[in-house]
């Protein structure tokens, strides 16, 4: 893979005395979006934290060639933005306010500068989220929340991205929106790994597909070589059948395995 955005290798973490991950290996490389898919407890969300320094792991992860390890916080952040699940947001902010939260690793004072706002307004723009700008987040949907959150992590302009299932709570045209968004992240040059459910937009608008299972990798490829009726009985439980709707496979679960 050329010039990646990141590689882990041997990623393991506990947590709570428990192991989640174990030996994990993954890389991302400029320019794609990879779907990691897996079932409920997989390990998905806490491999996500453990790439974005938020939980402590062991093994070695490169972000951009230079050690995560050596980076300061602000240089991870900097290099890599993270959409965390669920797009909580306690206090009675501005969406604006919220927004901008995204570039506090560029800010040296209090103040946003020229850059920082039209990075602010580019963001909300790419959301579809500038009429709501003057809004309370409080006072907006789930799924208006979802994108605000969404804003936030592109307004800090991380060359890499991590999107912890960033189509909940959207409907069916958000979920196409925010689906194309992360695939244009990626071809402007980032390097862009999501978590998805959906197995039809992961298959849609994939590069690749990562399948993660009790803590460990079980498949990494293209969509057409990753979902299969085998995979979908072994790692999720299901019978299914794969269709191919205009060169796109896509799982039809029938029953539980």
């Amino acid at each position: 893979m050329a010039d990646p955005g990141f590689v882990a290798q041997g990623v393991t973490c506990s947590l709570g005395g428990a192991r989640i991950l174990e030996g994990v290996d993954i890389a991302v490389g400029a320019g794609e979006l990879v779907v990691l898919i897996g079932p409920n407890g997989a390990g998905k969300s806490t491999l996500l934290k453990g790439l974005a320094g938020l939980v402590r792991t062991a093994g070695d992860i490169a972000i951009g060639g230079v050690a995560a390890a050596a980076m300061s916080p602000r240089e991870r952040a900097l290099r890599m933005g993270y959409l965390e699940q669920g797009h909580t947001v306690h206090w009675p902010l501005g969406v604006r306010e919220v927004v901008a939260i995204g570039r506090l690793p560029h800010m040296r004072g209090a103040d946003l500068g020229v850059e920082d706002r039209r990075a602010v307004a580019a963001a909300m723009e790419a959301a579809g989220i500038s009429g709501l700008a003057d809004r309370v987040v409080t006072t907006l949907s789930g799924g208006e929340r979802a994108r605000v959150a969404l804003a936030r992590v592109l307004a800090t302009g991380a060359p890499i991205l991590l999107a912890d299932e960033p189509t909940t709570s959207l409907d069916l045209r958000y979920q196409l929106t925010v689906a194309n968004l992360l695939r244009q992240r990626a071809r402007d040059g980032g390097a862009v790994l999501a978590v998805l459910h959906d197995l039809t937009l992961a298959a849609r608008f994939a590069d690749r597909i990562v399948v993660l299972a009790d803590g460990r990798i079980h498949a990494d490829g293209g969509p057409r070589d990753v979902l299969t009726e085998a995979m979908l009985r072994e790692v999720f439980h299901v019978e299914a059948r794969i269709a191919d709707i205009d060169g796109v496979p896509v799982a039809v679960p029938v029953e539980a395995a």
